[in-house]
């Protein structure tokens, strides 16, 4: 797939062409990528490029995407890279609202590098005390990647499930989630957590990820999942270095030519403390800010974060600089 190219929109403040997928960013520009060349910054795309760039995101679990939503992590787990163990998770999610979530994240099994499974049982067990104290309060998503979870969580109260392995791992989840005409969020990842960072490898990680992600959205679609109810994560981290998960952050517009809204989640990973200089997850808010700042600026609408008062606070004052007034209050 050498000769395939891509185009990215360039974002751009001020006046512009078009508004990116129905958001904030407006963009008139694009580069053309293509493997093995240099970009191109050209003026125009082919019609079906734009159309998929410009439509407007359909609401997830009721939440318009206008404008950039926070997912706020629920760790119902001991051994998260992060927090696990840090926490009675149905109180943290309710801080989390009161923080200024949009969204909950419910996970009862790390993905973090090396971790090792989580029996289904163990795992249903960890989340549905905060599923069943949340529900209703909240639009509820939960963390996993097996289809016995997921039916006992939304059984529960969640409204979405998020799969980090795009449903490579278990081939019951798609048909599950095309049953309960719930949300999906396909997430790409090259391998299994415990061995994804021994040597993750890429052609070129940008366009690469592009194309996962576009079979992943074929593969769900045949399984009966409309368009409309998928949202794509290029997985940060998730078998990929240090130079991979610059690479896509530095162009991540790209994706929303896949024609679905972006969910990102970097929030206090390894890369954010190697190059800020924070050992400890808990002091990489800043830099986790800094990347959302600039994913926001690249239109991403989902911003799965640990720090949610924090981007909340951060949120406020980009929408003030885009003249959303009526969205940030007095």
């Amino acid at each position: 797939m050498s000769d395939r190219i891509y185009y990215r929109p360039i974002p751009q403040t001020g006046a512009a062409r078009w508004r990116l997928a129905g958001g904030w960013t407006g963009f008139t520009l694009f580069e053309r990528l293509q493997r093995g060349q240099p970009p191109q910054v050209v003026d125009r795309a082919p019609d079906e490029v734009v159309a998929a760039l410009t439509a407007p995101r359909p609401p997830l679990l009721g939440l318009p995407l206008d404008r950039p939503r926070l997912m706020g992590i629920v760790n119902a787990t001991p051994d998260s890279f992060s927090d696990g163990g840090h926490y009675v998770p149905s109180e943290q999610a309710r801080a989390l609202l009161q923080a200024g979530a949009d969204l909950l994240d419910v996970g009862g099994e790390s993905t973090r590098p090396g971790a090792a499974q989580v029996p289904e049982a163990e795992e249903i067990a960890r989340i549905l005390p905060t599923l069943s104290a949340m529900a209703g309060q909240a639009p509820l998503s939960v963390d996993t990647r097996k289809a016995a979870v997921a039916q006992a969580a939304l059984a529960a109260g969640a409204g979405m499930v998020n799969d980090v392995s795009g449903f490579d791992f278990d081939p019951d989840l798609p048909g599950l989630v095309a049953q309960a005409g719930v949300p999906v969020c396909l997430m790409h990842a090259q391998g299994l957590p415990q061995t994804m960072q021994d040597d993750p490898r890429y052609g070129d990680v940008l366009l690469d990820v592009y194309d996962a992600l576009e079979a992943r959205i074929a593969r769900a679609r045949a399984a009966g999942i409309p368009a409309q109810r998928i949202v794509i994560d290029p997985g940060i981290g998730f078998g990929k270095t240090m130079t991979h998960n610059l690479a896509i952050l530095r162009r991540i517009s790209v994706y929303h030519g896949l024609g679905c809204p972006i969910l990102l989640g970097l929030s206090r990973k390894r890369f954010i403390g190697t190059i800020g200089g924070a050992e400890a997850p808990g002091d990489r808010m800043p830099g986790t800010l800094a990347l959302t700042v600039s994913a926001v600026a690249q239109g991403v609408q989902i911003h799965r974060v640990h720090d949610v008062a924090e981007h909340a606070q951060g949120l406020r004052l980009i929408a003030a600089l885009n003249d959303e007034q009526g969205k940030t209050g007095t």
